[in-house]
């Protein structure tokens, strides 16, 4: 595959660029990157290294982390180690993180080392933003969803009684390091989750990227040395290019959330527990994105039986009925998604599908054809 936006190559390791002029940063893809993690950080770091990790990674992955940065001779404060999961994503756990960081005497030349998955990055990135009015950040990314979605782009967030991500700051980090080894330790379902976010990004803007995972999807959940790193590569490209037209979100970056209306109403719905990861959420707002766009007559139905056919060849879910046996009201879910921080004044905005590669957004979807498609889908 041609990958838009690669900066450089050598030695099996992806440069990508975040285009955002001052805010720029590399993207470095490739497998054994760990290692270099002492020198990519001594290299951006004007003070000590502040790693802030969950109690997952740090029994896994820790260890080689903190031998990298003292190789370098970089200074490096005690890890902030945190409990694994959405539930830490909280005002409570943003108090207890900052608290932590600057109990350790964290200085504004210092840099925080975000290594974990999403949680870890999101919550990270924004104790970054705001601590000290902001301090840098790097992005060392250990699932594949964090890989491909969440550490790009510079969203923070934490997650309130409103619905998911709705506190944050756009706060870019100085540079992310994706090193693909990092996947092998990971469970199935959790890579699987990360592929639906790999996905989405060739489901909204390149048909040749998904006719690709059609044919290499089962390698690249496997870990495989080759279609891995390419496969993370391109999907990073893509999200870099859109984050780089659109940084904070006031036009085509919101094409990024395909399927994310319905999966955050999912989600929310849940409590945000383990029965529905983020990814597998997507997976079926994806789906019922697709269908709708079927309904209402934007999209014809082989895309859409398309996308069915490779959520089932690569294990995802189709349906929340694959995963839970939780009863969905529609008009609950609605009432969430109109509280989606994408919404405007009454209208729920949503992503949705002209075929494969041709997402657009709209806000003129009517409540009662929405409703009518919820019922179909959850009664």
């Amino acid at each position: 595959m041609t990958m838009p936006g690669e900066a450089a190559s050598s030695a099996g390791v992806r440069v990508l660029k975040v285009d955002l002029g001052a805010r720029a940063y590399d993207i470095h893809i490739g497998a054994g990157q760990l290692a270099r993690a002492g020198e990519f950080v001594r290299a951006l770091s004007r003070g000590r290294a502040f790693i802030v990790t969950d109690a997952h990674v740090a029994t896994v992955h820790l260890s080689p982390l903190e031998a990298a940065l003292a190789r370098s001779g970089l200074a490096v404060a005690p890890p902030v180690i945190l409990e694994p999961g959405e539930p830490t994503k909280t005002f409570a756990g943003l108090e207890r993180l900052i608290a932590s960081l600057l109990g350790a005497g964290l200085e504004r030349t210092d840099t925080i080392v975000a290594f974990g998955g999403g949680v870890v990055g999101d919550l990270a990135g924004f104790a970054a933003a705001i601590t000290l009015r902001g301090v840098d950040f790097v992005q060392i990314p250990t699932t594949l969803l964090a890989q491909v979605d969440s550490s790009v782009g510079g969203k923070t967030a934490i997650d309130t009684a409103f619905g998911k991500n709705t506190v944050g700051a756009f706060h870019q980090p100085r540079a992310v390091l994706i090193d693909t080894d990092l996947l092998r330790t990971l469970p199935p379902r959790e890579m699987r989750a990360g592929y639906a976010e790999l996905m989405k990004h060739a489901l909204l803007g390149d048909e040749t990227f998904f006719a690709w995972l059609e044919g290499r999807g089962p390698s690249v959940l496997a870990a495989d040395a080759q279609a891995t790193p390419e496969a993370v590569a391109h999907s990073c490209a893509i999200k870099a290019q859109i984050v780089a037209a659109d940084e904070r979100e006031s036009g085509p970056r919101a094409l990024l959330n395909l399927g994310h209306t319905f999966a955050h109403a999912l989600e929310a719905e849940l409590g945000y527990s383990d029965s529905l990861l983020h990814g597998e959420a997507v997976a079926i707002g994806c789906r019922m994105a697709a269908t709708l766009s079927v309904r209402l007559g934007f999209c014809a139905a082989e895309p859409a039986r398309r996308l069915e056919g490779h959520l089932s060849a690569t294990g995802l879910p189709r349906r929340a009925r694959d995963l839970t046996n939780q009863a969905f009201d529609p008009e609950r879910l609605i009432a969430r998604m109109r509280r989606d921080k994408k919404a405007q004044g009454s209208a729920i905005t949503l992503v949705l599908l002209k075929g494969i590669g041709k997402a657009f957004l709209t806000r003129e979807v009517e409540e009662k054809e929405l409703l009518g498609f919820l019922r179909d889908e959850f009664e």
